[in-house]
């Protein structure tokens, strides 16, 4: 069994890497905003528009080839259980994302996209 001291650092580890994440987080939104207000007063802001295709396929993709990955390993190492929902979970969300960006593309082929 290990000591104390060894079982208190394996707790505190994730704790600490946890809150230094959500610092480098903070500190990058707060410079985010501040360089945006910068910009903004000295009149050169120009808005970027957002490219939904582009974003579904590329998330599609990955949340699909995520999901997937983890079923299989999951069905590899327990069987058909209620981990495999772990793997399931990402593999419906990328698909949604992949038929959205299917039905999208159809949409704007055929010029009904407002």
């Amino acid at each position: 069994m290990p000591s104390a001291a060894a079982q208190i650092i394996v707790t505190i580890i994730p704790i600490v890497g946890i809150m230094m994440g959500g610092v480098v987080v903070f500190f990058f939104l707060y410079w985010n905003h501040k360089q945006k207000m910068l910009i903004i007063e000295r009149g050169q802001y120009q808005r970027r528009e957002f490219d939904f295709d582009s974003f579904s396929l590329f998330s599609g993709l990955v949340l699909a080839s995520i999901g997937i990955c983890l079923m299989v390993f999951f069905l590899i190492l327990e069987g058909f259980t209620y981990p495999v929902l772990g793997g399931l979970i990402p593999f419906s969300l990328g698909a949604s994302l992949l038929i959205f960006f299917i039905i999208r593309v159809n949409l704007s082929k055929n010029g009904t996209e407002q």
